[in-house]
C-alpha cells in the first residue's frame, strides 16, 4: 500500500474536524462531549479488544515493553535537554516539555490498523497502554507543584491504563471473551478512531506561540525527527520481531497528543503555547510520517 494512501484518510478526518468547528458551526461543547465519549468509552473498548484478540507471548512482550520504555525515556530526555541548551523561560518549558514525548493515541491505532501487518494494531495497543502512564507522569512532573496528588490519582484511574491491564490479564490468563461482548467492543472501537481524529482537528490552533519560536521548534524537531532516530537505534540493539519493530518505529514518529494543552491549562501552565506546538507538530507530521514509513519499509 502507498504510504500516502495510508496517511491521507486520517489527515482528512483531522481536517474535517477543524472545518466542523471553525467553518460549519459545530460548537466547542459538541467536541467536548465527543472527547469525553472517546476517552472514557470508545477508546478503552478499542484497546481492550485489540489486545485480547491477538495472542501475546510474555517473552517477546517484555522486550517490546523495554523498547517502549526506552523510546519514552529518550523523548523525556530530549525535552529536558532543551532546558540546558536553550535556557528558555522556565514556565514555558514546563508547559511545552510534554510535546517532545507525548503521542496521539487515535492516530497510533488508526495507522497501525492500516499497515496490513498481522497483529500490528494489537502490538500498537500494547505499546500505547504501557506508554500512557509513562507519558502522563513525565507530562505532569514539571506542572505538579500544586496538583501532584490529583495528577497521581488521574494516572491511576486512567481508562486507557485500566483497559490495557484488564486486556493483558485476559490475554495471558487465556480468559475467553464472550462473542457478543467482543462484537460490541469491536463496534465501539470502529467509532473511536473516526471520532477521535475529528476531535484532534478541532483542537488545532497556531495562536499563542510567537514569543517562544525556538522552544517550539526544538520540541517539534525532537518529537518528529530525533525521537524516531533514537527508536531506530533501540530496535537495532534489542531483538524485536520485524512487525513489532515497524510498529514501534511508527509509534516513535507520532505527533503530540491533542490533549496536551488541556493538561497544561488545568495545571496552571501555558495552554495556548502547548496548543500551538501540538498543532504545528501534527501538521508537520503529515510530511514526516510518510518519509519515516517509506524509509522503514
Amino acid at each position: 500500500m502507498s504510504v500516502i494512501v495510508l496517511i491521507l484518510p486520517d489527515f482528512l478526518l483531522i481536517a474535517l474536524g477543524w472545518l466542523l468547528l471553525h467553518a460549519l458551526g459545530y460548537g466547542r461543547e459538541f467536541f467536548n462531549g465527543a472527547e469525553k465519549l472517546v476517552y472514557f468509552v470508545l477508546f478503552p473498548a478499542l484497546l481492550f479488544q485489540s489486545i485480547t484478540r491477538t495472542p501475546l507471548d510474555l517473552g517477546s512482550t517484555t522486550v517490546l515493553l523495554a523498547c517502549t520504555m526506552g523510546v519514552m525515556g529518550g523523548g523525556i530526555a530530549l525535552a529536558w535537554l532543551s532546558r540546558w541548551v536553550m535556557r528558555p523561560d522556565p514556565a514555558a518549558h514546563a508547559s511545552v516539555a510534554q510535546c517532545a514525548f507525548r503521542f496521539n493515541t487515535y492516530l497510533a491505532l488508526s495507522l497501525a490498523g492500516g499497515l496490513n501487518l498481522p497483529g500490528a494494531q494489537a502490538t500498537m495497543a500494547v505499546i500505547v497502554g504501557f506508554a500512557v502512564p509513562i507519558s502522563n507522569i513525565g507530562a505532569v512532573h514539571a506542572l505538579a507543584t500544586r496538583h501532584g496528588g490529583q495528577a497521581l490519582s488521574q494516572i491511576v484511574r486512567n481508562p486507557f491504563i485500566l483497559a490495557t491491564i484488564a486486556a493483558l490479564a485476559c490475554n495471558f490468563l487465556q480468559i475467553p471473551i464472550p462473542h457478543v461482548l467482543d462484537v460490541a467492543l469491536g463496534r465501539l472501537g470502529v467509532c473511536a478512531l473516526a471520532i477521535g481524529l475529528l476531535c484532534v482537528g478541532a483542537t488545532l490552533s497556531i495562536e499563542g506561540g510567537r514569543a517562544h519560536g525556538p522552544l517550539m521548534a526544538w520540541m517539534v524537531l525532537a518529537k518528529l525527527v530525533l525521537l524516531p532516530l533514537w527508536a531506530c537505534l533501540l530496535t537495532w540493539i534489542l531483538p524485536l520481531a520485524p512487525n513489532e519493530r515497524l510498529v514501534l518505529l511508527l509509534f516513535s514518529a507520532l505527533p503530540t497528543a491533542s490533549s496536551a494543552h488541556v493538561l497544561a491549562a488545568r495545571m496552571g501552565g501555558n495552554g495556548r503555547l502547548v496548543a500551538a506546538t501540538m498543532s504545528i507538530g501534527t501538521l508537520m507530521s503529515a510530511l514526516t510520517l510518510p518519509i519515516w514509513l517509506k524509509v522503514w519499509s
